[in-house]
């Protein structure tokens, strides 16, 4: 067992794609916790997604025993975070499991707009930051400015910062004495009643949810009768033990560490992140500060295209929600698609991770219907509903007032694209509440934005507009008051209700004949003429056809009376009235995506 001022705890914080599972890496590497043979890159990003789109989705911890220059062996648990702004929460959590925090910057990109969140997330929990600028191995790297930017930031010397690039192993050995001299040991009492602050989870087949804690005060040992103190339910523990990175039992753990518990339960769900362990026979008097339980912010349909797929869907969904307490979801119904699921993400990247998830390692083959958020309807009997699928909200004549969730949204972006970034938010209702100059080349741009305008394609109009090099991190604000109006789109005289959207009384004209344009693209022609068109309420808005195959039945007709072939034309203008009364219009899945593709000016 290792004193108190032996041990480390920090967490490596970063914008996308600045270098922190390779700096990870270089760490592992260089304490030996991975030995050569088993090293790989991105040793702890080991889902399938992670390492391909080069992002932490899950949070990790490893423990790393180290030697110091002064002689002395140290204990540094580094808990590794997501770095998008879909997991803040995780992110928190995780940062206040630790005494301190190694800001990772690229030398090429400099400060980002996710850097400066993470940042921020850092100092709210009173941490102790390391500056690191990464990457100062590549041709475009700008060590020298960017430590100036550090410096007006966080006030630390530029000539203190530390230069390393992790891919080529430089700094390391300094960022491991800087952690060591700079950041504080843990400040527990391991004679109080326990206290473990639970940072994440996953599932295990055979121990059950495997919780990951930082012990604050006490010891967990293992077989000792827990407590969670958020809903007060008591569970064994089955184990306890460390990272290194795979999970090693131990006998316990002490305050300051930072390990496991397998606790048997069934699902995350009943072991949320930001909940206090303690023991069941001696439990402390107060929780640790911060939980409150996750809340999806975006809802979308998903439906198998394949109808007898449901059940396999409905399988698929229970097995990633063992993995994932985030994740909400329903069963529903819709016209036009069938059996399906509503479910709840925490963003847009959360939703796209769960998608792919999905088709991949179940092997399904799914339509998702165009995201939504979460409005609060106030109807005229007073009663207050929550509406987060288009087709449920009330009729216009029960309604009294519409609020739509907004969202605080700094933008990060060169000067000379002040204008466009401007443009793209005032056409998204955005209001713009600050501007300030990072220096003589970037700006960093504050707005207030609908959520609702926000999750469709903003992201990629802002990249398109700045070449890539704008960057953007969003936090809620409050719900306002707006005219808002659910559009219908009818086929075929047909509401399709997945194809549903809740829009801005201005706005839904545009959208409407943008989205009915789109549909007449992507809709494959019929025998029969099959009108697509936008209304609110009673009222239709805009409206195309798409045009019937034609057939010349008039061809054989080479000779003879007029009659005749009027009669001919006569019965298949009967026929084509009789086949549109019973014809089936089949959406592919494109037409859904339709949605999302709208121009940024609709």
């Amino acid at each position: 067992m290792i004193a108190e001022k032996f041990i480390r705890n920090f967490s490596i914080v970063a914008h996308v794609d600045h270098g922190k599972s390779t700096l990870t890496d270089r760490l592992l590497e260089y304490t030996g916790t991975v030995s050569k043979r088993e090293m790989v890159e991105q040793v702890m990003d080991q889902m399938e997604l992670e390492r391909e789109k080069g992002i932490t989705i899950k949070a990790k911890a490893v423990r790393m025993l180290y030697q110091a220059q002064d002689g002395s062996a140290y204990e540094l648990n580094l808990i590794d975070t997501p770095g998008h702004v879909d997991f803040t929460y995780e992110v928190s959590r995780a940062l206040s499991a630790c005494e301190g925090a190694v800001l990772v910057v690229d030398a090429s990109q400099g400060v980002e707009a996710q850097t400066l969140a993470n940042l921020y997330l850092a100092l709210e929990n009173n941490l102790v930051v390391i500056p690191v600028i990464n990457k100062i191995d590549l041709p475009a790297a700008r060590p020298d400015e960017i430590a100036q930017d550090l410096e007006n930031l966080l006030g630390v010397p530029a000539d203190e910062i530390i230069r390393a690039s992790a891919k080529e192993g430089i700094g390391t050995e300094a960022i491991l004495e800087a952690v060591i001299a700079k950041i504080p040991s843990p400040r527990g009492d391991p004679d109080a009643p326990a206290r473990a602050l639970v940072f994440d989870s996953h599932y295990d087949a055979y121990k059950g949810v495997v919780a990951y804690v930082r012990v604050v005060d006490g010891e967990l040992h293992k077989s000792d009768k827990l407590r969670m103190m958020s809903n007060n339910q008591d569970i064994d523990a089955l184990e306890v033990g460390i990272f290194r990175p795979k999970l090693i039992a131990s006998d316990a753990l002490t305050a300051g560490e930072v390990g496991y518990v397998a606790t048997g339960l069934k699902s995350v769900r009943e072991m949320q992140v930001g909940d206090t362990l303690t023991h069941a026979d001696r439990p402390a008097e107060h929780p640790l500060a911060g939980f409150r339980p996750a809340k999806p912010m975006v809802f979308a349909g998903f439906y198998p295209i394949a109808t007898n797929d449901y059940p396999l869907l409905r399988d698929a969904l229970d097995k990633l929600k063992l993995n994932d307490a985030a994740l909400t979801y329903e069963p529903e119904t819709s016209a036009a698609l069938g059996f399906g699921f509503r479910i709840g993400f925490l963003g847009l990247l959360h939703l796209e991770i769960v998608q792919e998830r999905l088709e991949r390692e179940y092997d399904l083959d799914l339509i998702a219907t165009a995201p939504s958020v979460e409005y609060h309807v106030l109807q005229t009997d007073g009663e207050i509903i929550t509406v987060d699928n288009p087709a449920d909200l009330p009729e216009p004549d029960k309604i009294e007032e519409i609020e739509e969730p907004w969202m605080r949204v700094s933008v990060f972006t060169p000067a000379q694209y002040i204008g466009t970034v401007m443009d793209l938010a005032r056409t998204r209702r955005g209001e713009q509440s600050k501007i300030e100059y990072l220096d003589p080349e970037r700006v960093r741009m504050d707005f207030r934005l609908p959520l609702s305008e926000l999750i469709i394609d903003f992201y990629d109009q802002l990249k398109s507009r700045t070449r890539g090099y704008a960057s953007m991190d969003y936090h809620f604000d409050s719900y306002r008051s707006a005219p808002l109006q659910k559009l219908t789109i009818l086929l075929n005289d047909e509401p399709v209700d997945a194809l549903s959207l809740i829009v801005h009384k201005e706005y839904a004209y545009k959208r409407g004949a943008a989205l009915a344009k789109k549909l007449k693209d992507v809709i494959p022609r019929q025998l029969f003429p099959v009108p697509i068109q936008a209304a609110v309420g009673g009222r239709i808005l805009a409206r195309e056809t798409i045009r019937a195959y034609r057939k010349d039945v008039l061809a054989k007709c080479y000779g003879g009376d007029i009659s005749r072939k009027e009669k001919l034309l006569k019965k298949q203008r009967a026929g084509r009235r009789k086949l549109k009364s019973i014809g089936r219009v089949d959406l592919p899945p494109e037409a859904f995506m339709a949605v999302l593709k709208l121009d940024a000016d609709n």
